[in-house]
This record gives C-alpha cells, sequence and structure tokens, in this order.
C-alpha cells in the first residue's frame, strides 16, 4: 500500500485493523498523540488531503493514496507555520500535549469558523489552559515578550521548549522508539472485593507473542503506598505491587508481557481467575458502622481503626465550640458534598523500563522522579546507584501523577525479562484505577452575633480514601486550610479518612482543600443571608489579619508567617470588578440572574518536609547550565527557574541550558506539587545562581584589581569598576588554574507563606432547563513578585476552568456494584472550548513570601474558590441552596421544578 506522509510516498502495510494514529507513531511521528482513542480529545488529529481528522478513529487503510500531514510535516522550530508561530507566541499552551491536535485543527480555520470558535474547536480539549490562550493564539495574539538581560523575571518570556512543543518534536514519556520493546497489559478486577482463590496462566501464555504472566505470587511481597512524599511515613504501606485480595473493581490482579498491544490484550483475556466474592462497602458512613464488611487486616499498623475501616481520624479543638453556640445570635448547619473528580490529563499514566549495564532505566510520566527511585529501590531490593528514573515533558499532572502506579509492574518485567517493557494506561484505565479527587461530606457549623462576628465554627469532615490509603489521611488534614480563613475563638475539626471498596482516591489541584472550600464558602453565604449581612461584608468581618495566628486543627506553633492583607485586598478587588460588571441574562425569557463570591487561602508549600537541590555551571560555551529535579508538565516551572537563573546571572533565558527531571543528571527533587515547583526548587535555582555569580565576580575582581563590590554581571562579560571583562577570557583563565564556575545549593519547604484567593461569577440560570451560563467570571490572588505575567495569568485561568469542571459537569458514576459507568471523556465531560468564560485577574502586589526573589506558587490553589463562588451564585439566582455537586441541568431543574421560592424572572 503506498502512503504519502508529510509530503514523502513511501510503501508499507499497516495492521489489520490498525487505526491511522498508531500507524503514523509507529513510521516516527510521534507528535501524533493519545489521549482517548476514542475520537473525543483531538489529541491525534492530522490533515487527510488538508483536512483535520482524528487520526485515532481513522482506519489506517484509509489514508491510502491520500496526503497525510502531521504536526512534524507542517513546519519545523527553523521555519515554523503562522499557526504555529501564533501558538509560539500566545503562547497557547501549557504541558503541550494537546497543542499539536489544536495547530493542525486551527491552522484550516476560515475566518468565519475564528469567529465561532466553541463551535470549531468543539472537538478538540485541553486541560491545562482555560482555552484562553488558545483563543488568543488561534486570534494572533502575541504574549511572549523579549527579556534584557538581568532582567527575565517579570517579563512573559515564552517556555525554553515552546518551539519544540509547537512542532511535535517536544518528547512526551511515549514518544520513543526502543529495539525489542515489549508491552505490559493488566488484568482487572471485575469485583469490588474478593479473594483470589487460583489463577491460571496456561491460556495466556500460550498466546504467540506472550512472553511472561505474573500474578501476586510472582512479585516481591513489600508493603509500600503509591503516594508521593519526602517522608514516606505520611501515607500507609497498605499496597502490594499485585495482591491476592482484590478491593475496588479495576485493581490489578495479573500484568501480561508481549510482544505487541495486542497480544499482551489477548493473553489477559485469556487468563483464568477464580474469585471468591466479599461481601463489599461503598458509602463512608456505612463503612464505619459496626459490623461492616473489613477491608484491611486488623494488624496493619498503619491503619487506625481496621474494624471500622478508618485510616485515619483527626480531633482537634480551640475553645469551646458548645459556648460558642450558646452565645451566638444566629446558628447555620448544613451538609454539603463532593464528588469524584478525575484529573484527565491527556497524557495517561505510562512507563517505559529497560537494563542497561547492570542498571535499571525508568522513563517514566512522574511528577517525581526522585521518590518514584526511592520507592523501587525498596520494592526491588537496589541500591540507589542501581536505578535511573526520569522523566521528559509530561503531558499534564494536576496531582494525579504524584503517585507510582504505572513505573512498579515496568521495573518488574523488565528486570526479569532483560528487555525493555513499555506499560501504558488507556483512557479507560485513567478513569477506573488511577486516583481521583475525594469525595468528601462535610457538615458545617456556624454560629455567628447579630452583628456578624463568628462565634463557634464546627466542622465534621467524611472522606472518602477507595480502597487504599495513599494521599488519604494528608488531604484530611489539608482541609483544615478552609476553616483557618476565619478568625473564631472556638473551632472544632473532626475528621475521617474512611476505606471502602472504590477506586482509590488520590491528590488532585486543590489538594483536600476544594471540597472544604466548597462546604465552608457556601455554608459562610448561608449565614450571612441569615444575618441579613451582604456575604462579602461578613467575610470582611471575620478574615484572618496580618500578624494574627492561622488556627484551623490546633493552636500549637507552625512555620507559617503571614504578614499582609492579601486576602482583603482580593476581596476588595472582586467586589468592585463585579459592581461595574454587566449580568444582562441571554436573550429569550426563563433566565434567573445572580451573583456569587468565595474566597480562599493555601500555603506555599506542604507541611510535610519538602526538598530541590539545584546545580548551575558556567560552560566553556558561555552557556549557564542549570540542572534541577523539578518535572515539566504544564505548570512552568522551567520557564520560571531559567528565568531566576538568568535574571541572577545578568544575562538572557536564551543563554541557560535547562537539565532536569533525571536522577542521573539532577539533584534530589521532592516533586513539582503543592505549588512547591516555584516555592521551593525556584530558591533552590536563586541560591545555587547567585553562589556561581559571585564565585565569578570574586574571580573577576581578584583577576583585575577591583573591589569585588564595584563588580558586576553583564551579557556575556563582567564590569569591574571601568573594565568590561569578557567572560570567555575568565572562564579560559579559571580553566588554566583548575578553577570550575559551578555550583550546588539546596531549599526547603519552611518557612512558608500564604496565597489568598478571590472568586467571583454572575450567571444566568434557566428556570425551566436548568442551564447555567456564565456571564462574568472575576479572579484575584495575591501573587507577590511575578515572575511571569503571562503564566501566572495561564495557570489561574487554567485552575478556573477545571473549577467549573468539577462544579458543573465532572462525576465519577458508579453502579450499585462499584463498577464506573462513564469511563471515557465523551461520558464523563471535562470541559470545552464553549464551556469556559474569559476570566479577568486581578492580581494583588504583595512581598511577604519567602519564595524566589517574593514570589508565590500560584498553580495549586486557585480552583479553590470556584465551586462556591459558583453554587452562591446559582443560590442568589434561584432562591434555592444546592449542597450537593455537581449542578448539573437535572439537579438544578428538579430542585426549582419542586421548590415553591422560585423568582419570577
Amino acid at each position: 500500500m503506498t502512503y504519502i506522509v508529510n509530503g514523502k510516498s513511501f510503501d508499507e502495510e499497516p495492521g489489520p485493523g490498525q487505526c491511522l494514529r498508531t500507524f503514523l507513531r509507529s513510521l516516527g511521528h510521534h507528535g501524533v498523540k493519545k489521549g482517548c482513542d476514542a475520537g473525543d480529545c483531538g489529541a491525534c488529529t492530522v490533515w487527510l488531503d488538508g483536512s483535520p481528522v482524528h487520526s485515532c478513529i481513522t482506519p489506517a487503510f484509509r489514508a491510502e493514496g491520500h496526503e497525510v500531514t502531521t504536526i512534524e510535516g507542517l513546519g519545523s522550530p527553523g521555519q515554523l507555520h503562522p499557526m504555529q508561530r501564533q501558538f509560539h507566541d500566545a503562547p497557547g499552551f501549557q504541558c503541550g500535549f494537546c497543542t499539536p491536535g489544536m495547530i493542525m485543527t486551527s491552522a484550516t480555520f476560515t475566518e468565519a469558523q475564528k469567529a465561532d470558535l466553541p463551535r470549531a474547536l468543539k472537538g478538540n480539549l485541553c486541560r491545562c489552559t482555560g482555552y484562553r490562550a488558545i483563543e488568543d493564539a488561534v486570534n494572533g495574539v502575541v504574549g511572549v515578550e523579549t527579556a534584557a538581560p538581568g532582567r527575565a523575571v517579570g517579563t512573559s518570556v515564552g517556555a525554553p521548549a515552546g518551539a519544540e512543543v509547537v512542532t511535535g518534536r517536544a518528547e512526551f514519556t511515549m514518544d520513543t522508539d526502543i529495539e525489542g520493546l515489549l508491552h505490559l497489559k493488566v488484568v482487572h478486577s471485575p469485583h469490588a472485593h474478593a479473594r483470589i482463590v487460583s489463577i491460571d496462566k496456561t491460556a495466556a501464555l500460550a498466546v504467540p507473542g506472550v512472553h511472561r504472566v505474573y500474578t501476586w505470587q510472582d512479585v516481591p511481597r513489600r508493603r509500600y503506598s503509591t503516594a508521593i512524599h519526602t517522608d514516606h511515613l505520611v501515607d500507609p504501606d497498605d499496597t502490594y505491587i499485585l495482591d491476592d485480595t482484590v478491593r475496588f473493581v479495576g485493581q490489578r490482579v495479573a500484568a501480561v508481557v508481549a510482544d505487541t498491544v495486542g497480544a499482551a490484550e489477548e493473553g489477559c483475556r485469556r487468563v483464568e481467575v477464580e474469585y471468591e466474592e466479599l461481601p463489599a462497602v461503598f458509602d463512608p458512613e456505612a463503612a464505619m458502622a459496626d459490623g461492616a464488611p473489613q477491608l484491611h487486616c486488623t494488624d496493619d499498623p498503619f491503619v487506625r481503626d481496621a474494624v471500622h475501616n478508618t485510616l485515619l481520624e483527626i480531633h482537634s479543638h480551640v475553645g469551646d465550640v458548645d459556648a460558642g453556640f450558646a452565645e451566638a445570635d444566629v446558628i447555620h448547619e448544613g451538609t454539603y458534598s463532593s464528588p469524584r473528580v478525575q484529573h484527565a490529563h491527556l497524557e495517561t499514566h505510562g512507563s517505559i523500563a529497560w537494563v542497561e549495564n547492570g542498571r535499571l532505566n525508568v522513563r517514566t510520566s512522574s511528577q517525581s522522579p526522585s521518590i518514584a527511585k526511592v520507592k523501587l529501590a525498596h520494592l526491588f531490593a537496589l541500591r540507589p546507584d542501581q536505578l535511573r528514573v526520569f522523566c521528559k515533558r509530561v503531558g499534564g499532572g494536576f496531582g494525579g501523577k504524584q503517585e507510582v502506579i504505572s513505573e512498579d509492574l515496568a521495573a518488574l518485567a523488565a528486570l526479569d525479562t532483560g528487555r525493555p517493557v513499555c506499560f501504558e494506561y488507556t483512557r479507560e484505565e485513567e478513569f477506573t484505577t488511577a486516583s481521583p479527587r475525594h469525595p468528601m461530606t462535610l457538615t458545617v457549623k456556624l454560629g455567628a452575633k447579630a452583628d456578624g462576628t463568628l462565634t463557634a465554627f464546627q466542622v465534621r469532615n467524611v472522606s472518602n480514601t477507595g480502597a487504599y490509603g495513599n494521599h488519604g489521611g494528608e488531604t484530611l488534614y489539608a482541609g483544615g486550610a478552609a476553616v483557618m480563613i476565619y478568625r473564631c475563638p472556638n473551632k472544632k475539626y473532626d475528621g475521617f479518612s474512611v476505606y471502602t471498596n472504590t477506586v482509590p482516591s488520590g491528590a488532585l489541584r486543590g489538594y483536600g482543600m476544594t471540597q472544604p472550600a466548597f462546604a465552608v464558602e457556601s455554608a459562610m453565604d448561608e449565614l450571612a443571608r441569615a444575618l441579613h449581612l451582604d456575604p462579602l461584608e461578613l467575610r470582611r468581618r471575620n478574615i484572618v489579619r496580618p500578624g494574627e495566628p492561622l488556627v484551623a486543627t490546633h493552636d500549637g506553633p507552625d512555620d507559617v508567617v503571614f504578614n499582609e492583607d492579601g486576602l482583603g485586598k482580593c476581596i476588595d478587588l472582586v467586589e468592585h470588578a463585579m459592581a461595574r460588571a454587566v449580568d444582562e441574562p441571554p436573550p429569550g425569557a426563563g433566565w434567573l440572574v445572580g451573583s456569587g463570591v468565595a474566597s480562599s487561602l493555601h500555603e506555599t508549600a506542604p507541611p510535610t518536609e519538602h526538598v530541590s537541590e539545584a546545580w548551575v555551571t558556567l560552560g566553556d560555551d558561555l552557556v549557564y547550565e542549570l540542572a534541577v529535579g523539578t518535572v515539566e508538565f504544564g505548570e512552568g516551572t522551567s520557564t520560571a527557574h531559567v528565568q531566576i537563573a538568568a535574571n541572577q546571572l545578568g544575562t538572557t533565558p536564551s543563554r541557560i541550558r535547562l537539565v532536569q527531571s533525571d536522577t542521573d543528571r539532577t539533584g534530589f527533587d521532592t516533586g513539582a506539587f503543592a505549588s512547591a515547583g516555584l516555592f521551593v526548587a525556584g530558591n533552590a535555582v536563586l541560591r545555587a545562581a547567585n553562589a556561581v555569580r559571585d564565585r565569578i565576580l570574586e574571580f573577576a575582581a581578584a583577576h583585575t584589581g577591583v573591589h569585588v563590590v564595584m563588580c558586576s554581571m553583564g551579557d556575556g562579560e563582567v564590569v569591574c569598576g571601568d573594565q568590561h571583562v569578557p567572560l570567555a577570557g575568565l572562564v579560559a583563565l579559571a580553566r588554566a588554574r583548575g578553577i570550575r564556575f559551578t555550583a550546588a545549593r539546596k531549599a526547603y519547604g519552611s518557612p512558608r507563606s500564604v496565597v489568598s484567593n478571590t472568586q467571583g461569577f454572575k450567571i444566568a440560570v434557566h428556570q425551566v432547563t436548568g442551564e447555567i451560563r456564565i456571564l462574568y467570571s472575576v479572579h484575584a490572588t495575591d501573587a507577590a513578585v511575578v515572575v511571569n505575567p503571562a503564566q501566572v495569568r495561564g495557570q489561574v485561568e487554567g485552575g478556573v476552568a477545571q473549577g467549573i469542571g468539577f462544579t458543573l459537569t465532572e462525576n465519577h458514576q458508579l453502579d450499585a456494584g462499584g463498577a464506573m459507568v462513564n469511563p471515557n471523556l465523551r461520558n464523563y465531560r471535562i470541559p470545552t472550548f464553549a464551556d469556559i468564560p474569559r476570566t479577568e485577574l486581578l492580581l494583588v502586589s504583595s512581598a511577604d513570601s519567602f519564595g524566589p526573589m517574593g514570589s508565590k506558587g500560584m498553580a495549586e490553589c486557585c480552583i479553590n474558590p470556584v465551586a462556591p463562588a459558583l453554587a452562591n451564585a446559582l443560590h442568589d439566582a434561584t432562591g434555592v441552596r444546592y449542597r450537593a455537586l455537581p449542578l448539573t441541568p437535572e439537579r438544578i431543574y428538579h430542585r426549582l421544578r419542586d421548590n415553591r421560592s422560585i423568582r419570577t424572572a
């Protein structure tokens, strides 16, 4: 069969039933991405005779004799296609995994299609950007700026890998060709709770191409937690690589390794498993009751109360809440619930492992290769020098890749077979086996004086950690941030992290604070209305102020320093913006209009130990090599790190060569989560860059005889008094003396500061259909010193977009047996371009942070106030309070229909 790909003709025979996506990737066109293999996301978009098609649902044979164009054929880094240039200069991407498909679609648009992007881009999904940056790119809006030497911080410089991203040449985890690669697929449990009686591998091993079948009897019997933290003791070691008991539908039962994906899948179908079904429990309240089915053994030292399926309990108080309620003039109590939410990063989990020169190498999609290495060394009894873990560019994370869930099986098979092994999740496996946001049910009880002063603040939080406890304890503790935002002499917090026979919950943007923020901020809104106070005024009267203790679950000392009123300023900015915003309803009858606000506080690093090490070296080519372990997956830390280094070294970002996320080539780094990629790793970069700068200046001062205080860095030179000394000469002179300009520095996540956020919405609600349309969105945050304005805006817009999905459309739905019924992007329904409004971003100038150069990480916290702000706006419009997410049209319609207090339009 004859194919023409990117202008080159060749003869090739695709496999029977092979789709165009896998065919093109087998030919080395790795810019064609896999996001869904169902025609839902558009990451695989290519041109067929100039028209965009989803190659994952296009049979390869249909391209015979036609011209196929991939992102690589559209342009190159040195000669960008106009649309690639526009995405580069906007910038129109964050992680960049969806970008090739976005560009291939957008490059075909007519002017009419550009004028109707909600329709024109309906087949392309982005989980990172919130779509505003993509709209700017399509319309040719330029946001990237050029930084002057030593002036990079505060400038919207482009990402170091920008040209590679927009041309499809940036390497993601699976973008490699390895000779002799084997493929691993997994047999998943059909039962929510069962004991494995026997597993027969015979038929599976008889499948041509199958090399191995692994069961629980074939793997190291070592307990561990899939969760990633520097201090592993904060997570329970309640998991095995493979187990003889399954505790949720989808749990790994066996792994099949074969020459091809197809052979491995057929081998999985032929593995015969006999189960003894056990009673299951899906509701955490029921799981804590006497006589409930027990998931874990009573002798597990990491489980607080195995009989009642309780991983962890928190019981803390400050003051006397009973006395506080006794003196209250108004008491409000309500119960609020939020469901599982999937990360839906377009790059699924995956790892490739191989043994080379006696060392295990693991190339993986992870937010922390350093800790993944520690866990793998533990599981397989390897010394640190026997193991390398590294990442290329990662296609989104949002906390979902703060786990070790693909690396272990790939490593096991590579060590056993001696061959390279690939384990790549399907989209369905992401939904059914990866770790979603914890479902939480919170009861909030508030007491206040008539003037709005809080007298009592009580929260009961029941968190469904699922079958295993990864992140279960830490997210429960994190919920205290929603309590510390308000002053109150009497506080009580009771938290329960509970095992159930459902998919294990994990880390997701907001990390245990998003759900409590929804509950507390909704309750504050309800309390304000009961007091006949403006909701913003009630917040002003009770928010913590600079110098006051941040009291949540205890009143003991901590390392958080809170020195300025960022939260009060955020509230003021949003109030003024909401007052001037237009809130006219859409055309037609039946629309109700309302507005809502909510706020949140977020600590700038996690309370558990977080550490990062950076190395800076001036090379003979006069380029500074910056080595830092932080992974880039769209959070923008790579760009910020380069900017910080360039700023301190008096040069431009183009003269910083970044080496990252490779345990062989970088120092230890806890990982890119909880905004620590900027706050902690950024400080390490700052200190290492300053150390190299000081060494260069000291050497130049000694060379010129000028006092060091009279010396400063220039671009490619050092200025000592009135002498301009070229760096090239200094480097050569230093080399001759055996001196290198290099330094390593570490930074830790302590002391910490706080970030404040306030979100406001104006919405229209249709009282017949229950449809919500967002008329206006505004978000204020105290960003402190902004390293890269375009990136800060992008992170906030992306966080707000994810928050809108969490609030309105996304729901991980289970059937009566605990199986997910909507394990695909089409039915799970993350937001599309048409669903997300443009958000006005308002920045509060502040400088109390301990982050590098006074900056604060912004990627995590912006999602937290979104859900309550929308829920408060919905109540304002309808007079009906909705306390359970998501706020789907069906739920809204039924409540409006049944409620007699509906406002008339």
